[in-house]
């Protein structure tokens, strides 16, 4: 583990406010409660329904509907208990367009219609007069009259009410919030003349009049949404005998370049024929538009806002969705490559073809183990290392454990072990305490909760037989692995630190050695001041201070050492979060490296931007990439979304089999993989946010210390401890 115990500078400036870290959690809430709303309204507005051709649905029958109705004018009036009918007086021709307005077609209509001097009723869309709101103040302003035609074209007799509600005084709160002004018309989606109202049309019909509303049919279809070509359209509009009429047409929903060539020719007979065209409410002499009320154009321009604002934001996850997955799939794919490539270099035993053998390390070393209330487990880890095939000087440094661990130690009795009591001080202050009282210059750090292999010892120093090698990271295998919570933990250690390590190792920036094993220069050491109190990662501020000192730090995967992890999802969420904070004041303590040259450069540069970009921001960005996935499978394509989910899972199953090949892993706990992504997962992702969310707010993480279990064992000479 990174460490059992609380620096002193820590200790004294350890102050977590309850209230404002409860802050955190409710801004983070806070933000994705709203994300989720921006979702919503996106994922109605543009695919719970959609502009498609108008053509009728099947009849489903007429019953209740009035007769005045089936067999009366095109504007139907049920604002009271009489329903009434109206249509145009003779050689009146109301020319209505529907599910509009579009960028394309729309203003090409309105120049035709502006240079025949004719105004016509524009019944649109709520949700693209938002997406394209000066066109609706064109058709204002050249004198043209704006209808509801619902907020996304949905069948308004097909939907309950509080979805018709939502639909009809949705489209009105668009065109008040663009206009100013509200409208009176209404044309439900997919209607027709009136003797194809059905039950469920006049349903309603009878509740939008309820407020307020003229529902408008028509009497003449063009046909254009069927794009039947240019003369059949001009046919099928153009009225023949005197009778007034409201003719259909279309100026979105779909190519309208039939339309607009048809609408010259239209306009051009109707006029020969001396047909007066004109809109709805003039036909009628209907003033059918009115100046919204302060408050209705303020809620109106809210809601306009709101939506706009909410495709702003889905517009920018989406592209943050793309981004991201294109770093992860780099991701996947350079570690495994360099992971290939380190495996080679490490069976041939060099880094580099140009390097010649280096000679074999077999001066003793000094081991290093600071513990505190280490009693479950020291006298495995001691046993471990004193049974080292490497010669081995062995310092526990008793850091005022309270539970005998020093004794347990000195009742051990082993050769060459040293035991050195002193009052807590803390992790770094342990580890200072060993290096001053090592005989070796050669120092091998370990934490109490882990143990070593007979070889593990050998194997770790020998890259340091290097001399531009400052330290070395070995192999740290979980013991405890039993369960689906160890396996998840074996899984992370495998397929995430270790290959990590590897691309580091090649990269020449290795940001951590971890406290669990580690070799050094004591030299080296001493000359930077020893090991640092300043951060809660004080294995990762001495690897960082290595590297800005100009050493290479390297990785040894055939130096294991078993280590226990925590056990419970309480005690691993303060293990990580120690772990993650104090990397994040590593991270700020060592900045300056960004600008340096050298090694401390490819620190700066390759470390700290891997760390960066790939344990703070894309599990910052994490919850909302969940958050849009159920998105995904309510309002798009859920099949689309699940093979999707089913590849990224393929994928990161081959990383992981290829990762446990390196390390000679059995592949049966790959099969918790899976509820991994699900679990696991976002609770290091919610440990990365409340790190992060910590350090911005300048609070001091209290220390927690990792409860031990006892599960260690000494490994026999050819394989690992076994978990009790």
């Amino acid at each position: 583990m990174r460490g059992s115990r609380k620096p002193p500078r820590v200790r004294a400036a350890a102050s977590r406010k309850p209230g404002r870290v409860r802050t955190h959690w409710i801004v983070l809430a806070a933000l994705l409660v709203g994300l989720a709303l921006a979702l919503a309204v996106q994922g109605y507005t543009q695919h719970l329904a959609g502009i498609g051709d108008d053509s009728v649905p099947a009849a489903t029958g007429s019953d209740g509907v009035p007769a005045s109705v089936l067999h009366g004018g095109p504007v139907v009036d049920a604002r009271s208990s009489a329903v009434r009918t109206a249509r145009p007086a003779e050689h009146t021709l109301a020319l209505t367009f529907d599910d509009g307005p579009d960028p394309t077609w729309t203003p090409r209509i309105l120049d035709v219609l502006k240079a025949h001097h004719v105004h016509a009723t524009f019944f649109v869309v709520g949700t693209a007069a938002i997406d394209h709101p000066d066109l609706i103040r064109r058709m204002i302003a050249e004198g043209h009259e704006v209808g509801i035609h619902t907020l996304t074209h949905a069948d308004l007799g097909q939907i309950p009410e509080w979805r018709r509600q939502l639909e009809v005084q949705g489209a009105q709160r668009a065109v008040a919030g663009i206009t100013g002004k509200t409208a009176t018309l209404l044309r439900p989606p997919y209607s027709s003349e009136n003797d194809a109202v059905t039950t469920q049309a006049w349903s309603a019909m009878l509740s939008s009049a309820s407020d307020g509303y003229l529902t408008v049919l028509s009497t003449l279809d063009s046909e254009d949404w069927s794009r039947p070509g240019v003369p059949q359209i001009v046919k099928n509009a153009v009225p023949t005998g005197s009778q007034g009429q409201v003719l259909l047409m279309h100026d979105g929903g779909g190519d309208r370049s039939q339309t607009v060539a048809a609408l010259d020719q239209v306009l051009d007979r109707a006029a020969a024929q001396g047909d007066r065209v004109t809109s709805v409410g003039d036909a009628l002499g209907l003033a059918t538009m009115r100046t919204a009320p302060p408050s209705e154009q303020l809620i109106g321009e809210a809601f306009v806002g709101g939506i706009q604002a909410s495709g702003t934001v889905v517009a920018v996850i989406s592209w943050l969705l793309a981004a991201s997955g294109v770093v992860t799939l780099v991701r996947a794919v350079l570690v495994v490559a360099v992971a290939s490539r380190h495996h080679r270099l490490a069976r041939r035993g060099r880094r580099r073809r140009d390097v010649p053998l280096l000679p074999e390390v077999t001066e003793p070393v000094t081991v290093i183990v600071p513990a505190y209330n280490e009693s479950a487990g020291i006298e495995a880890a001691v046993r471990s290392i004193a049974a080292s095939e490497h010669p081995v000087e062995i310092i526990v440094v008793d850091d005022g454990s309270t539970d005998g661990t020093a004794d347990i130690v000195e009742a051990l009795a082993l050769p060459g072990v040293i035991v050195v009591r002193q009052e807590n001080g803390g992790k770094p202050s342990a580890l200072n305490t060993g290096l001053r009282a090592a005989s070796h210059e050669i120092v091998v750090m370990v934490d109490g909760d882990t143990v070593f292999e007979p070889g593990t010892v050998h194997d770790l120093v020998q890259p340091l037989a290097d001399p531009r090698v400052g330290a070395v990271s070995g192999n740290t295998k979980v013991a405890n692995r039993g369960g689906v919570l160890g396996a998840w933990q074996h899984i992370e250690y495998v397929v995430g630190f270790n290959l990590d390590r590897r691309l580091f190792d090649l990269a020449e920036c290795m940001p951590t050695v971890p406290g669990a094993i580690g070799a050094f220069r004591r030299d080296v050491l001493l000359r930077l001041g020893g090991v640092s109190s300043d951060t809660l990662a004080e294995d990762t501020d001495l690897t960082m201070a290595l590297c800005r000192d100009g050493w290479r730090v390297v990785y040894k995967d055939s130096a294991r050492a078993w280590t226990e992890a925590p056990a419970t999802l309480g005690a691993l969420w303060k293990q990580r979060y120690r772990w993650c904070y104090g990397t994040l004041q590593a991270m700020w303590k060592h900045r300056g490296a960004v600008l340096q040259g050298g090694a401390a450069g490819k620190l700066g540069r390759r470390g700290l931007g891997y760390l960066l970009v790939l344990q703070v921001l894309l599990p910052l960005f994490a919850p909302i990439v969940d958050v849009f996935a159920l998105y995904g499978l309510v309002f798009l394509d859920p099949v689309r979304i699940a093979v999707l989910w089913l590849a990224f899972m393929g994928a990161q199953l081959a990383m992981a089999a290829y990762a446990f090949r390196l390390d000679r892993e059995k592949l049966a706990p790959l099969w918790t993989l899976p509820l991994q992504q699900v679990v696991y997962r976002q609770l290091m992702y919610l440990v990365v946010i409340q790190s992060v969310f910590t350090a911005l707010a300048g609070l001091h993480l209290k220390w927690h210390r990792m409860e031990r279990y006892g599960s260690l064992n000494v490994p026999a000479p050819t394989q690992g401890p076994v978990s009790r």
